[in-house]
């Protein structure tokens, strides 16, 4: 006979059958009522022991956590919640189970006490939820360019270039820490390195997936990458995942297209294919915004906020024309923003962003035309000479959740900006090969995969919607 799912037999309505399952124990009362969850879905389905005909040595070890394989009857539930229950025949416990020390019992636990014990925490209803919909979003997102003719591109993990131009990369090498090769200046003899030059973690696969973009037309990477930025922060990893589509012939215009019509699809993927999972996350929420002030409440549920992005049209509009509504707006003028909007050229915050979206527009909104100050070398500069074709797309709750530009496809103009930021040519070579042999207007956007997450999901810590948070001072597990 073969085992069944916890969501098959829920789905079933066929009594008297003959089933076997496999799972762990979220409760067991009263020596007679099994809470089994198999992490198949976020409901459990009641098993009922016939306690008077089990073994006690049996019983005793039927405890939280502990893993078991049942046999029995699917029959009618006799209690509210589920349309089906399965009356126990014979039931195994598998392995060891120590009640005493089980960390994830039947109450709340801080999301702080469960990062600690992170390898057991898809045990509770509310981190099975979060990876099975971060597991979903992972598969629309290569299922949404699979059918829009991309081909999917492994950029390195080792790179030499900083895509970034920040500085904040993890170096690999295999030289003696304590004794490394020096130059005859004294410094770090990378020659004599693995690699025979200064190598790092990458923090980007966007400058290597132009490259393909620029014979395959159109490429995206998914991908691991990292940033040795020491901060602590709810928003920031120093591992996390990026999604970063390129596409050759395409303009700024055709970009946000793009990235509007991506976003689309993969939130209402999950919107179709999760619903209970949400459902629960949206409760959760409720649960926690009534501990709240009314003024810090969201107005929007979750599925709510999610059917905001899918339903409307992204708004359009200038960085110019966003700075000036900024400035003229109530919080700006009666000083309620953090960070008061003086003048043009400023750097826009998650508050500024969010004002956007949530009050001024109430739709998504994509901004674009910035400052070049304020966005990376490799975007295309405007024929104004001050602001760059770049475009950020931003959401309700969350603000900023797509970065992304047309490229600077001339060579003459791409060397005076590296030039300007001191920017080495040898290094970048290859990427300028690109503009000597036939160049092409092209564009792209990244997309920080936990990002995504954390905004489908509802949550605010950002490690929690990755299995093994990495951040300053933690790499356990």
């Amino acid at each position: 006979m073969n085992t069944n799912t916890v969501s098959q037999l829920l789905a079933k309505d066929q009594f008297g059958q003959e089933i076997e399952i496999n799972g762990w124990v979220r409760t067991f009362r009263a020596k007679r009522f099994i809470a089994l969850n198999d992490g198949s879905t976020i409901n459990n389905i009641q098993c009922v022991v016939d306690f008077e005909n089990t073994d006690e040595n049996t019983l005793k070890r039927i405890t939280t956590g502990a893993a078991v394989h049942i046999k029995g009857e699917l029959i009618e539930s006799q209690g509210k919640g589920q349309k089906v229950e399965i009356a126990v025949k014979s039931i195994e416990i598998l392995g060891d189970s120590d009640p005493e020390t089980y960390p994830i019992q039947p109450k709340k636990h801080s999301f702080e006490f469960l990062r600690e014990n992170a390898h057991l925490r898809t045990r509770t209803s509310t981190f099975s939820a979060i990876m099975r919909l971060r597991s979903s979003l992972s598969f629309a997102v290569h299922k949404y360019f699979n059918e829009n003719g991309f081909y999917y591109m492994h950029t390195p993990i080792i790179t030499g270039s900083d895509a970034e131009g920040a500085g904040e990369m993890f170096r690999v090498t295999n030289l003696d820490a304590k004794t490394p090769p020096l130059t005859e200046e004294g410094k770090v003899d990378f020659k004599e390195d693995f690699f025979g030059s200064e190598t790092n973690l990458t923090v980007s696969g966007q400058l290597e997936a132009e490259t393909y973009a620029m014979s395959l037309g159109k490429v995206y990477t998914f991908g691991p990458t990292f940033r040795a930025e020491n901060s602590n922060t709810s928003r920031h990893l120093s591992e996390f995942w990026m999604i970063e589509p390129e596409v050759a012939f395409m303009d700024l215009a055709g970009n946000m297209d793009l990235a509007e019509d991506f976003m689309k699809s993969v939130i209402n993927y999950i919107l179709e294919n999760n619903r209970e999972d949400l459902e629960f996350l949206e409760n959760r929420l409720l649960d926690e915004e009534k501990t709240k002030p009314q003024a810090e409440r969201s107005e929007m549920s979750l599925i709510e906020k999610l059917k905001f992005v899918v339903d409307n049209n992204f708004k359009r509009v200038s960085y110019t024309e966003a700075i000036d509504i900024l400035r003229n707006s109530k919080p700006n003028k009666k000083k309620k923003f953090n960070y008061i909007i003086e003048e043009w050229g400023a750097d826009l915050q998650s508050e500024h962003e969010r004002f956007l979206v949530e009050k001024h527009f109430k739709c998504p909104v994509i901004l674009f035309d910035y400052p070049a100050n304020i966005k990376a070398f490799y975007m295309r500069l405007n024929e104004d000479g001050k602001t760059v074709r770049a475009m950020d797309i931003l959401f309700p709750g969350i603000g900023e959740i797509v970065g992304g530009a047309q490229r600077e496809e001339r060579l003459d103009v791409l060397k005076q900006k590296m030039a300007a930021l001191d920017i080495s040519e040898e290094e970048l070579w290859w990427y300028l090969d690109l503009r000597k042999y036939g160049t092409a207007v092209h564009s792209g956007f990244g997309l920080g995969f936990e990002r995504l997450v954390m905004f489908a999901t509802g949550m605010t810590n950002i490690r929690d919607v990755i299995p093994y948070p990495r951040t300053p001072q933690n790499a356990e597990f």
